[in-house]
């Protein structure tokens, strides 16, 4: 049996022997949206677009990232007359992450880059001039870039995808982490230490309700526009509206892609962290949290992803690099909160549970500082695993294309 599994923007292969108990864990495939067109402009029919359009005020548009694979180009390129005529001003909302690259705006505007360049920005939570718009419930003082401030109009385009602590991408995360500053992210993200922030979590998780209390202190016009995508990273479903209600809509469509039944656990899980979010080992860690609900305590989970742009945020790997053992972790986040902890936190916890291993374009030293085993030839590594295993009828090895955001559920759970 060979398998294909995605690198980069090309594949690789991995061959597996014929008796080996394998399950490919992917998205579920849902009917292929034929009419993007149609699909946008009836979502934002009933979700008062042209009412938002055309009321008067300057008029923001907030769009993910380059390491998002939100349809952003799409949605932009059936609307933009509209939004020219308007006089749109857009801003990226990067978070806590570096301002795009020229081919990430590409990636991000498609056609309409050179149309509404003039008009674009990156967000930089650390340096942009910001705005408190209030206090959560929670103690996160809600600060938001300035260009919120100064618009009447608020359009926020994103998608919907299971998020390990968040319960799902979009809707509020266009706002909160997107645009605000870094004070607040590092606020609001100390509550992914809980463990009800969860993936699928939304109903008691703390990060999601924080941010959905930031939003609801934001009095301006806003309107939101949520994709899911399909398997293929090609568009299942648009909802627009009022940002809780777009959200939520959404995500009943992005279920249906994403959460895939599993029979059992696997001895091993292969991993794969898919473009574009396999920019860095930060981001790539969602694909491990999702993997390790598919692998039994003690088994072994191989993490494919190319780390185009390294380690990521320095601040979780200082951190881990900085203990002796995965468990030594939680002590130094007890003593002291810095952002990026949360992903130290859930790095130490899946490293004290099971064997991790890597097959990135990341240094050897690098992995080994953060309790990860780099894997310098996967097919090598994989055949070492099988044939360890060889005597136990019962091994199940579990491959997920696409792990970043793929949610496995036991179905006996």
């Amino acid at each position: 049996m060979t398998l294909n599994l995605p690198w980069e923007q090309t594949e690789i292969q991995i061959a597996l022997p014929d008796n080996c108990g394998t399950v490919v864990l992917e998205p579920n495939e849902v009917p292929v949206c034929s009419d993007a067109n149609g699909a946008v402009y009836e979502a934002l029919f009933s979700g008062g677009w042209d009412e938002f359009i055309k009321a008067p005020g300057k008029l923001l548009v907030i769009v993910n990232d380059g390491t998002r694979p939100t349809p952003t180009r799409t949605v932009l390129e059936i609307l933009a007359d509209e939004l020219d005529a308007a006089g749109a001003e857009f801003i990226v909302a990067t978070g806590v992450h570096r301002a795009p690259t020229e081919t990430e705006l590409e990636y991000i505007f498609g056609s309409t880059l050179e149309r509404f360049r003039s008009c674009i920005s990156a967000h930089n939570a650390r340096t942009d001039e910001t705005f408190v718009i209030g206090t959560t419930s929670r103690g996160t003082e809600v600060k938001l870039n300035s260009k919120v401030r100064q618009a009447e109009r608020v359009l926020i385009i994103g998608s919907v995808e299971p998020h390990y602590f968040a319960g799902y991408t979009g809707g509020r995360k266009g706002l909160l982490p997107g645009v605000a500053a870094y004070s607040t992210i590092e606020q609001n993200h100390k509550l992914a230490l809980s463990p009800r922030a969860q993936t699928l979590a939304l109903h008691g998780n703390p990060v999601h309700e924080d941010m959905l209390e930031a939003c609801r202190l934001i009095d301006k016009n806003v309107l939101t526009i949520m994709t899911v995508l399909d398997r293929n990273q090609n568009l299942y479903g648009v909802t627009a509206g009022g940002l809780e209600d777009a959200f939520d809509a959404a995500v009943q469509k992005a279920d249906e892609v994403f959460v895939v039944p599993l029979k059992q656990q696997a001895d091993a899980v292969i991993a794969c962290a898919k473009y574009p979010m396999d920019i860095d080992l930060y981001q790539s860690q969602k694909a491990i949290e999702n993997a390790k609900l598919a692998l039994k305590s003690g088994g072994t989970l191989i993490l494919v992803s190319a780390c185009r742009d390294g380690i990521g945020e320095d601040t979780f790997r200082d951190l881990l690099a900085s203990c002796p053992s995965p468990e030594a972790v939680y002590s130094k986040i007890e003593a002291g909160y810095r952002l990026g902890y949360h992903k130290a936190a859930k790095i130490a916890e899946i490293c004290s549970k099971a064997n991790v291993a890597a097959f990135t374009g990341l240094d050897s030293d690098v992995l080994k500082s953060v309790f990860i085993n780099p894997v310098e030839n996967l097919q090598q590594t994989v055949d070492e695993l099988i044939s360890v295993n060889q005597g136990n009828t019962k091994f199940l090895l579990a491959v997920m294309p696409d792990a970043s955001v793929t949610v496995p559920h036991l179905q006996n759970s």
